[in-house]
């Protein structure tokens, strides 16, 4: 299998970026594992949630399949500052407006700090300028979900040389079976005469040969190791497409299996079964493979 040709991509991988901003420490992590289907999972502070419409396209323009999880945190600057500012403005009117009150209504008492401070107004929360960080923070995360798609890439490089390894393993294996196959013959002839042998029994040389010939035929395998053949190509062929490839292998990963339990039913021979049972264990391992590839 040629690398450079290879673009099959996993499901599999994990990014993580922060970024300073006037107000802040950003941090962005994103994680994806496989999944059927492309699914979005979001956790921002309840200030960034208008962003999750712009990320859902970010991530639909790059990626197909997956189960994909966002993570962000803000560590605001103002954390060490007083959260709680006083507007000293209105503090002002509020108290000139209490000593005209006092001079009119002698006998009324001055409103005492808690109750001005519970006037509405007077304290005030500092808060984050979303709509001044929002460029930043969706251009990070732009960085961080190109950091997560070379990632799959990367894994996915390293799936499909796992998978083309045993795709050669059950080249070989198909081209043994096909040399094989005539001394099985020889073998299941040679039973076959000395069951006779033991019922002491004869049977017309003809006959024999016609009882072997029928038996060829029915444990035939040629059929199956070119169909082996065949998927192989298929399926190194589609580890080069551009394009989401997963669901594809896993359909050759099923056709590769029926020919190679195909190819066991008929086997004749110690040596056949074992072939069979190597294209299984080999084939299951690809399957398992598929499952991560996007």
């Amino acid at each position: 299998m040629n690398k450079a040709a290879c673009q099959a991509r996993s499901m599999t991988a994990f990014a993580r970026l922060s970024t300073e901003t006037p107000q802040g420490t950003a941090i962005w992590e994103v994680r994806s594992v496989n999944s059927r289907y492309l699914e979005q999972h979001f956790r921002l502070p309840d200030e960034f949630r208008a962003l999750e419409s712009a990320l859902r396209d970010q991530i639909k323009a790059s990626l197909n399949r997956g189960k994909v999880e966002v993570f962000l945190r803000f560590h605001s600057q103002a954390k060490d500052e007083p959260q709680l500012q006083v507007n000293e403005a209105l503090l002002r009117e509020i108290s000139k407006a209490s000593q005209c009150v006092s001079q009119v209504m002698t006998e009324a008492s001055m409103p005492d700090t808690l109750a001005l401070m519970q006037w509405p107004g007077v304290l005030t929360q500092q808060s984050l300028d979303t709509d001044a960080l929002a460029p930043q923070l969706l251009d990070t995360f732009k960085a961080v979900l190109r950091q997560l798609t070379e990632t799959r890439h990367r894994e996915g490089l390293s799936l499909a040389a796992l998978i083309d390894s045993r795709c050669q393993n059950i080249l070989k294996l198909s081209q043994e079976a096909d040399r094989v196959m005539p001394g099985a013959l020889a073998y299941q002839r040679q039973q076959l005469l000395d069951k006779l042998g033991e019922l002491k029994q004869s049977l017309d040389t003809d006959r024999l040969e016609q009882e072997m010939l029928l038996l060829a035929q029915k444990a035939d395998i040629a059929e199956e190791t070119d169909r082996l053949r065949t998927h192989v190509v298929e399926v190194q062929d589609i580890l080069s497409r551009d394009e989401p490839i997963g669901r594809r292998l896993d359909f050759m990963m099923q056709e590769l299996n029926r020919e190679a339990n195909t190819l066991s039913s008929k086997a004749l021979h110690p040596d056949l079964t074992r072939i069979g049972v190597e294209m299984k264990v080999m084939i299951e391992q690809m399957r398992e493979q598929v499952q991560n590839i996007e």
